[in-house]
């Protein structure tokens, strides 16, 4: 390759990885048609029913089906129930317990909450994971490179990695069913709750229910729709008889993720790109000293010599010259 095709290369690269890093996802404007899912954790009793769902619809994507589509303890043993778990890239959701003082306990969901604006595809300049207007976060499994850190960015922790894969290690979560909902199904963990405490449908319409079972029994609910504005909206939204934060649900503020790391990511990429093309120009510069080197060290040794064999010549032309000895006539 030669320099002018390599700089052109690196120049392309460099556009390309500053304008992968479009931090704001396309599909980031709140749209009214996007699908969620409410949890209602006073009707949750914890039957795990949504986890036996989950597992079944994505036994053919989870890695090692044959191994993993059975878990270790039946899904209707509750004892489970006892130690807080979250997702991983062998199941895509759990239900945990809450015990509560003076009360009944509180059971929450746990699953990828698709952010209206995620911060995993916002952290993934190969756009690996990206936000669909209809609502669920996916992922591409043919771009990911492996570098994780959509699990770094993630304010919820769901992000999961296959480390027992060597060869060809993937990010797993859940899809909200995305495929199920191209067909016109409900999702698996939605379709199986026995006491409607998920429901599916239209985020709008979903803010509207919570809204009005707050106001139907405020006594029945804390005043707060978790993922109403959190990082921006999420799709997947709460509704709990206690604060949030005692379900382990983190706080956050209602900033969008890619607002806060939109100048530091757009640096990376520069840097990604730029890096090299000073390393690359380095190496073009390092060869051209080399070879001037080369062409001086060779001038210098033509040089000495042609500075050797003069004397011999002009030794050789005086010894024509001379007269021969009367011994030599």
């Amino acid at each position: 390759m030669n320099r002018r095709k390599f700089l052109s290369l690196a120049s392309t690269g460099v556009l390309a990885a500053s304008a992968s890093v479009n931090c704001r996802s396309a599909a980031a404007a709140e749209n009214p048609e996007a699908a969620g899912v409410l949890h209602d954790s006073t009707l949750c009793i914890g039957c795990r029913s949504c986890e036996a769902a989950c597992q079944s619809v994505n036994a053919a994507i989870l890695p090692k089906p044959e191994n993993y589509s059975i878990p270790e303890k039946p899904f209707y043993d509750r004892s489970v129930l006892a130690t807080k778990r979250r997702t991983d890239f062998q199941r895509f959701t759990v239900v945990n317990r809450y015990d509560m003082e003076g009360r009944r306990p509180v059971h929450r969901k746990f699953q990828c909450n698709h952010c209206m604006e995620p911060a995993c595809a916002s952290a993934c300049f190969v756009k690996a994971l990206y936000k669909t207007p209809e609502g669920p976060v996916l992922y591409r499994p043919e771009l990911c490179v492996g570098c994780r850190y959509c699990m770094v960015a993630c304010p919820f922790f769901v992000p999961a990695y296959d480390y027992d894969n060597a060869l060809n290690p993937l990010i797993y979560k859940c899809t909200m069913c995305a495929p199920r909902l191209a067909s016109g199904k409900l999702p698996g963990c939605v379709s199986q709750c026995p006491e409607k405490a998920l429901i599916f449908g239209k985020r709008s319409e979903l803010l509207k229910i919570a809204r009005e079972r707050i106001a139907e029994s405020p006594e029945k609910y804390v005043n707060h729709i978790y993922g109403e504005h959190e990082v921006g909206g999420t799709n997947w939204l709460y509704l709990s008889p206690v604060p949030h934060a005692l379900l382990d649900q983190p706080q956050l503020s209602s900033t969008p993720p890619p607002e806060l790391t939109t100048g530091a990511l757009r640096s990376v990429a520069m840097i990604a790109g730029i890096w090299p093309v000073m390393l690359g120009g380095a190496y073009l510069i390092n060869k051209r000293r080399e070879r001037m080197a080369e062409e001086e060290k060779q001038a210098a040794v033509a040089r000495a010599l042609a500075g050797a064999t003069a004397p011999e010549k002009r030794a050789g032309q005086t010894a024509e010259g001379m007269p021969q000895s009367r011994d030599g006539e």
